[in-house]
């Protein structure tokens, strides 16, 4: 059995197709990176959707086409962002929700992102909170600095256990205004995580993939990877495709004496509602 959930984070919302023509933004392009990455040995892939103009949208029915496209085409545990782009309205974001994935991107407070500012304020953290338990999503929570870490013991001590009763958190490390992608960082914030966490994975943005991955691993958590948050295997090396990181993660893993869960096993990780499958 694996051991080791590996997220896949395929485009995000920061990167322009025209200064990265690999970026998986089509529909196509997503569904069939989203396959390769399962071969490699991912089980759950974060969704950023963009539209005809490569460009970031929240648009309903492209989200929930996403959605239906992925669970017909492969067998992952499908995770839409509810961060959208930075310029999203938090009422859009509320939205993504409809779509119906299996699980959502939930940030616990407002960062600065590089030259803007990353919004979520808390009572739209707790609105998120409320319908995702209400629509029966479970949530990712993503920490960006250890302030963020104390919020979700708030969010936790108010509003009680996701749907699904499991804890899954993401810090997300080495963003210019969140905290530093370093072993340092990792172990301070795993250190306060809440009690009732039961799983929790680690992001590494950019040139601190690699170490925020290596220190991930030696503490006995889960990895994303993904072009998303990367797009160099090594200087002045371009990443061609997303399952060239799962590939590397799954590597990682194994020098670690772990192995990439399937997607069921993640659903069973996770908690989420096995009729979505």
């Amino acid at each position: 059995m694996g051991d080791l959930l590996i997220t896949v984070a395929p485009t995000g919302a920061e990167t322009a197709k025209s200064d990265c023509p690999q970026l998986p933004t089509t529909l196509e392009e997503l569904v069939g990176t989203a396959q390769r990455s399962e071969a490699a040995g991912a089980a759950m892939v974060h969704v950023h959707v963009r539209g005809d103009d490569h460009r970031p949208t929240l648009d309903g029915g492209r989200l929930r086409a996403t959605v239906e496209a992925l669970h017909e085409q492969t067998g992952l545990v499908v995770q839409l962002s509810t961060g959208g782009s930075v310029h999203d309205p938090l009422e859009d974001r509320l939205r993504v929700l409809d779509a119906g994935p299996d699980s959502c991107s939930l940030t616990m407070g407002t960062t600065n992102f590089g030259d803007d500012v990353f919004l979520n304020p808390w009572p739209f953290v707790q609105d998120l909170y409320r319908l995702s338990q209400e629509r029966e999503v479970v949530p990712e929570f993503e920490l960006f600095d250890l302030g963020q870490v104390w919020a979700l013991h708030r969010l936790l001590d108010r509003h009680g256990l996701p749907y699904g009763g499991k804890v899954h958190v993401d810090l997300v490390m080495g963003v210019p205004g969140g905290m530093p992608g370093t072993a340092d960082a990792l172990v301070a914030s795993v250190a306060a995580l809440p009690d009732a966490v039961t799983s929790w994975s680690a992001t590494g943005i950019g040139r601190t993939a690699l170490p925020v991955a290596l220190a991930s691993l030696s503490k006995g958590g889960h990895l994303r990877v993904g072009m998303e948050d990367t797009l160099t295997l090594a200087r002045g090396v371009p990443v061609e495709h997303n399952d060239q990181l799962v590939a590397r993660a799954v590597e990682l893993g194994r020098l670690a004496q772990r192995e990439p869960m399937t997607p069921d096993e993640a659903r069973a990780l996770l908690g989420v509602r096995p009729e979505r499958v």
